[in-house]
């Protein structure tokens, strides 16, 4: 068996470890990005065939380097994202090894011995670039025994992928509502489960919400609000962007339903939390606006006004009566698509680094087990942390630390 020797190994050949390897390269700190699969392997194989970024391409990218052959205000398709990352691989010279995973991780005097599938590496700094969706989450609802075909948003490619009959899509994020429509508009029966979300107008005024997110200092948050810690975003860049409607997604045929809750005698049951989930959704959209607005008059700026984004459509029937209870047979639901966000999974690393709760323990991404380094994660050191550009700049941080490390 191979064993080599290295100053840094990043674990991770996604958007965070390359991000990390073009910050130490500009340092000449010499390092190794090892990735289990290919460059970008999740937009790769873990994303549906129509997904595009949710921020236009002047926005979803690293600070130094543009998309090419994308209209800035455009949102790059997943095939798009792939190939920007292996360009920027090999602009850099990113000393990346693919096909190589990292089995197990522990300390060795003052560094850390790697067990791959390629051997022994030893390193005397490690980031963990593994990112914040890592092992795909699907509630323990529905037992497999009971014959229904089961998937999360990971493993979803197209309607054609799916048994015939209707879909009940779990969860009313970005993935599950751009899912529920893409499957209505394929002529699916679909039920869309709504739970508590925050729903950004797409753009307002003639910005995108990626910029009011901006010069609102809201990407610097440096926690979520309490309470709203797991909060999904309801937004979408598909048809070039426009702002998630849950009244247009029922008035296209999609029948809105509550919060899961349990699922007995072939029947799945839902919360009575439906008007209420979509009325908080509305009170978040609508102070957006209003502090947009506010923005605009305290910095004088020349940002036509826009009082048809206030207008809402009557709640629809589905909402004012919501259904409780859906028995999947007599519905003919012919399968399930979970879109419940990911796990964190660090089973690999054998590292007093997390706490009881097997969260990583870190200060802006610096572990307290010296020399070993989180990137990529959610509120890694503010809320653009687990974007293309929040990892970025985060990287940059944690590039100077291992400098400073020597």
């Amino acid at each position: 068996m191979s064993h080599e020797k290295i100053e840094t190994l990043i674990v991770g050949g996604g958007q965070a470890g390359l991000a990390m390897s073009e910050h130490l390269g500009k340092r000449g700190l010499p390092h190794l990005v090892v990735e289990r699969a290919r460059i970008a392997e999740r937009w790769r194989s873990e994303r549906w065939d129509s997904l595009v970024a949710n921020g236009p391409a002047w926005h979803d990218r690293f600070a130094s380097k543009a998309f090419d052959h994308i209209d800035a205000e455009g949102f790059a398709p997943a095939s798009m994202i792939v190939n920007y990352l292996e360009e920027h691989a090999r602009e850099i010279k990113a000393p990346v090894r693919c096909a190589v995973e990292v089995t197990s991780l522990r300390r060795k005097g003052d560094g850390f011995l790697a067990d791959t599938s390629a051997g022994l590496i030893e390193a005397r700094n490690v980031v963990a670039a593994t990112g914040a969706f890592q092992r795909p989450v699907i509630p323990d609802i529905v037992p497999n025994s009971f014959g229904i075909p089961q998937i999360h948003t990971a493993h979803y490619r197209n309607p054609g992928q799916l048994p015939e009959g209707g879909v009940l899509v779990i969860g009313a994020g970005s993935s599950g509502v751009q899912i529920a429509d893409e499957l209505c508009a394929a002529g699916r029966r679909v039920y869309l489960s709504v739970g508590p979300h925050d729903r950004p107008p797409r753009r307002y005024r003639g910005r995108d919400f990626v910029w009011w997110l901006g010069v609102l200092g809201l990407w610097n948050a440096k926690a979520a609000a309490p309470g709203a810690e797991h909060i999904t975003i309801a937004v979408s860049g598909v048809n070039g962007g426009r702002t998630i409607d849950f009244r247009r997604l029922a008035g296209s045929g999609v029948t809105l339903v509550g919060m899961a809750q349990a699922f007995a005698g072939g029947a799945m049951r839902f919360a009575p939390d439906l008007a209420a989930n979509i009325a908080a959704g509305d009170r978040n959209y609508l102070s957006m606006l209003d502090a947009a607005d506010a923005y605009v008059e305290k910095e004088g700026l020349d940002l036509p006004a826009e009082p048809q984004a206030r207008e809402m459509a009557p709640d629809p029937e589905c909402v004012t009566h919501p259904l409780l209870k859906l028995d999947l047979a007599e519905a003919r639901i012919g399968s399930i698509v979970w879109a419940t966000g990911y796990a964190l999974d660090f089973g690999w690393l054998n590292v007093d680094a997390f706490d009881s709760k097997g969260r990583p323990i870190h200060d802006l991404g610096v572990s307290p087990t010296p020399g070993l380094y989180f990137l990529g994660l959610a509120w890694l050191s503010r809320r653009a942390s687990p974007f293309i550009w929040g990892v970025w700049h985060d990287a940059e941080h944690l590039a100077g630390v291992i400098a400073k490390r020597g």
